[in-house]
């Protein structure tokens, strides 16, 4: 080199060695990012007083920048937490919906049940005494697995329904033949005629079809406020990627590494963040939407167009029929149970000194619904009409409820963008954080869901993993909305009969112990198929009656003692 430019190059070479001396003098102060960083609880032995050089920064540019690398680490870990908290309190109105509207379903209906059975067992201690007490446990069996039932115990409610009826059998077909003594097996070979002889006529099908419906539509639908509330507490804690952690560090707080704590996210920019980091959530959309959808239809079939007043007095000439046509049978029945079952063994002198039909007429004579009780008795119809007209109004606050939280989790995104406290809103687009400067964002955003984030500028997303969690939530929703369907139709599956679910791709799209709602084992029960021209059966089993059961059992009784009269 020529010793010329040598001499030229070496008082350059010291002009260039003192220029950052003259940037320290010109650097910006970092005062007003000390004071937002310090409120929000960090030590302000982290932060310099005046801008430094980035190189150290992982996340943030690396250019003149207020922030160490102790500061980029608390900031990156901070903004994780405020993303959590925010997909909570977003989600927070679905949660409570659930909880408190599972809560109140719940507890309307255990009381409606133990109404009926203490109104039921109160009016006939009083009024029979005795004679209710020998027969009381035919009843108390029947709300015993009744209950049992609805709160997921393994009962098949046609078999215990038949059971029921039998028992009835059983205890009449002594009535009428009190010159005889039956013994247990002679009872249990009775018992097996209920079908045959058809001695209540067509009550018991009757009965057996609204009453199935009835509770398979109110369990069912409890289950799913059960299953909706578990998806929804367990879907709004969210686990961030690294690469959403990144993004959502290099979105809330490397404004305040570049010295402008106070400038917020653009609208659009926090869009494409929020989507990605919320993919997954997105893709339980489309199954969430199905599941309200096929909880609306069961509160439709819960809250059907009808009151107690208008199914009393159906009820009151059911029950009536059935008694009259044991009574017009008896004759034709026990012939027949004694033709197959042997001829019984007579009774004591005493017992059959009365003739057969003497002892049915003043026994069992038909139910009249003019004679229904009315003073204490009055008061439990009274309990048992408000109990009932409020859970009627409980499940249409729930249908209302239900209708608001569909497309919630795609929606997580834009609700959580649109505070106030998170983006600069989208009336300012060019004082806001594009994620560089404070700048206009250009890039477009992003459709929902995981796989149109391949192409997401802000979030390093991989397409090819689903979130296993997440599809075991689907795989939970799915499971229970096709028991609400079948519900809607009046069946009831084993909910864990997950054959038509089977064939989900993806890992974790199987049902896990600790996600889907295994807890509830139940076993096959179908309501009987309804002819079309059996209308009267279609249009009271569809609406699913709880006040049908109940007061078909008060009538059912009373006209039982009244028959021992």
């Amino acid at each position: 080199m020529p010793s010329w430019i040598r001499a030229l190059i070496l008082p350059l070479s010291g002009l260039l060695l003192s220029l950052p001396a003259a940037a320290d003098v010109k650097a910006r102060s970092c005062s007003e990012v000390r004071q937002a960083y310090g409120a929000k609880g960090f030590s302000l032995a982290d932060i310099p007083y005046q801008e430094i050089a980035g190189e150290h920064l992982r996340i943030c540019p690396q250019e003149y920048t207020c922030c160490t690398t102790e500061m980029e680490d608390k900031l990156s870990q901070q903004s994780k937490l405020e993303f959590e908290n925010l997909v909570e309190e977003t989600s927070h109105f679905v949660r409570t919906t659930f909880v408190s509207r599972h809560k109140k379903f719940d507890e309307f209906f255990r009381e409606l049940l133990e109404n009926a059975e203490k109104s039921l067992n109160d009016m006939f201690v009083r009024t029979y005494g005795m004679l209710y007490m020998q027969n009381s446990e035919v009843f108390q069996d029947l709300f015993t697995e009744l209950k049992r039932y609805y709160t997921g115990g393994n009962v098949n409610l046609e078999e215990m329904l038949n059971d029921f009826w039998a028992r009835l059998l059983e205890r009449m077909f002594q009535l009428i033949n009190p010159q005889y003594h039956f013994s247990e097996d002679y009872l249990e070979c009775v018992s097996k005629y209920t079908d045959q002889l058809k001695p209540f006529g067509d009550v018991p099908r009757k009965l057996k079809i609204q009453v199935t419906r009835a509770f398979i539509a109110a369990r069912t639908f409890v289950q799913g406020l059960t299953v909706g509330r578990e998806v929804a507490n367990r879907v709004s804690k969210v686990s961030p990627t690294p690469g959403c952690i990144r993004a959502l560090m290099k979105m809330l707080y490397c404004p305040y590494c570049r010295g402008l704590p106070t400038v917020r996210p653009c609208n659009n920019y926090c869009l494409n963040v929020m989507k990605g980091c919320l993919a997954n959530q997105a893709d339980l959309d489309t199954e969430w939407n199905l599941f309200i959808d096929a909880m609306l239809l069961v509160a439709e079939r819960l809250e059907g167009p009808f009151n107690i007043e208008s199914v009393m007095d159906p009820i009151d000439v059911k029950i009536s029929e059935a008694i009259m046509n044991m009574q017009e049978n008896s004759m034709q029945v026990s012939a027949k149970v004694f033709q197959g079952c042997g001829q019984p063994k007579p009774a004591p002198a005493l017992r059959s000194a009365r003739s057969a039909p003497e002892n049915f007429n003043t026994r069992f004579r038909p139910y009249n619904p003019e004679e229904r009780p009315t003073t204490a008795a009055g008061t439990s119809l009274d309990r048992l009409r408000t109990v009932w007209r409020t859970m009627q109004h409980s499940v249409t606050d729930i249908k209302e409820k239900l209708k608001l939280s569909k497309k919630v989790w795609s929606a997580l995104p834009y609700t959580i963008c649109k505070d106030e406290s998170v983006t600069a809103g989208t009336s300012n687009e060019e004082e806001c954080w594009n994620g560089h400067s404070k700048a206009r964002y250009l890039p477009e955003i992003m459709n929902d869901g995981l796989t149109n984030q391949i192409n997401n500028p802000e979030v390093e997303v991989d397409i090819t993993r689903p979130d296993t969690f997440i599809r075991q939530q689907i795989m939970a929703l799915r499971v229970m909305t096709n028991k609400l369907k079948n519900a809607y139709n009046g069946n009831d599956v084993n909910f864990q009969d997950t054959s038509d679910e089977s064939s989900g791709s993806g890992s974790g799209s199987g049902c896990m112990d600790d996600v889907c709602p295994t807890e509830f084992e139940f076993v096959t029960t179908e309501a009987p198929a309804v002819d079309p021209d059996r209308r009267e059966e279609e249009s009271s089993g569809a609406q699913g009656s709880y006040s049908l059961l109940s007061w078909s059992l008060v009538c059912m009784a009373l006209a039982l003692q009244r028959l021992h009269r």
